[in-house]
């Protein structure tokens, strides 16, 4: 049974199976694991608390009694995910859990490949990956400009520049309206898995990202990279207001009306009785553009007092363009920097 380190593990090729209990799996895993739990929620909640209240013995004979019965249906999930019979396998800590398991799939031929320390470890390296000094380039702008487009043209032929997507992975764009037409978040652990994995992926040369406010959604940038985001310098594009109207009022024309509005109310304290009214009287009309008209003269007026540099602020080009041509601007974008 080989007993890997966390960099050997994830050089593998092999399915992972995590054994840990539904519940710990959707909270967070290791990015592309399948789940294979050992124990139920409740099972794993009982045999925690026998282990607390009575011993480690009758925790243990609990857990197998939970174990014994479903050993023949956990070799058959295992070898309709695992086909080939070579798996990566973890538990939280690399103990019982995944001992066990381990021990019953190579009984069953399995080559099994163990994470020394479990899934503790891989979460250990995760936010060691934040805390990891990164060259940035920050790209801003008000709403509308076509950042992420443009940040998404950069990362293709024939530009190919390091681009990392934070609103991809947080499936969310970062405004009351930020939700609307993207998949549901993940939790915060997943959030930081997926980030620090494609973290690891990204050269040492200077990386694109969106300019974001820490909180994207109900997720939060992990801190040591957002403070690193601070420090770098910023390419703001400026894009013309009309060209930012028509972009914002095509996007969102096709959306639900009665999502638009409840991103709307969400914005009523801010927008003021007489803008909210307006702006959902627009919706109720069909009126997009005159929505979009609305609303930004609130995100305009955010992001102009965000944009005034204080002190010791990173440095911050402007470059202006003409329209919302993403591949135009993406151009004009890398001939500034």
């Amino acid at each position: 049974m080989p007993r890997h380190s966390l960099a050997e593990f994830l050089a593998l090729p092999y399915p992972i199976l995590d054994v840990r209990a539904p519940l710990e799996y959707a909270q967070g895993h290791i990015p592309g694991a399948l789940s294979l739990p050992l124990f139920t929620d409740e099972e794993r909640a009982r045999i925690g608390t026998t282990y607390k209240q009575v011993s480690q013995e009758k925790a243990v004979l609990l857990g197998l009694d939970f174990f014994g019965p479903r050993m023949s249906t956990m070799v058959k999930q295992a070898q309709r995910l695992a086909p080939g019979r070579q798996v990566r396998l973890h538990c939280w800590r690399g103990g019982m859990r995944s001992g066990a398991v381990l021990w019953l799939l190579e009984l069953a031929g399995f080559t099994v490949h163990l994470l020394d320390k479990g899934y503790k470890d891989y979460r250990r390296a995760v936010l060691a990956e934040f805390e990891r000094p990164r060259s940035w380039r920050v790209l801003g702008g008000f709403t509308g400009s076509g950042k992420t487009d443009v940040l998404q043209h950069l990362a293709q032929a024939p530009h190919q520049q390091p681009v990392l997507d934070l609103e991809k992975l947080a499936c969310h764009k970062g405004s009351s309206f930020g939700s609307i037409g993207q998949p549901a978040q993940p939790t915060q652990e997943q959030f930081e898995n997926e980030l620090a994995a494609v973290l690891t992926t990204l050269p040492a040369a200077p990386i694109w990202v969106e300019d974001e406010s820490r909180q994207i959604g109900r997720l939060t940038i992990p801190l040591p990279l957002f403070e690193q985001l601070q420090q770098a310098p910023r390419w703001v594009l400026d894009v013309p207001r009309p060209a930012r109207v028509a972009k914002l009022a095509a996007e969102y024309g096709s959306q639900d009306p009665a999502l638009l509005s409840e991103a709307v109310q969400r914005l009523a304290k801010r927008l003021g009785g007489l803008a909210t009214k307006e702006a959902l009287a627009a919706i109720a009309a069909g009126d997009m553009a005159r929505m979009v008209e609305l609303c930004l003269n609130y995100y305009d007026k955010t992001y102009a007092f965000g944009l005034i540099g204080q002190p010791g602020s990173p440095p911050q080009t402007t470059v202006s363009v003409s329209s919302s041509d993403t591949a135009a601007n993406a151009l004009t974008l890398l001939n500034a920097a």
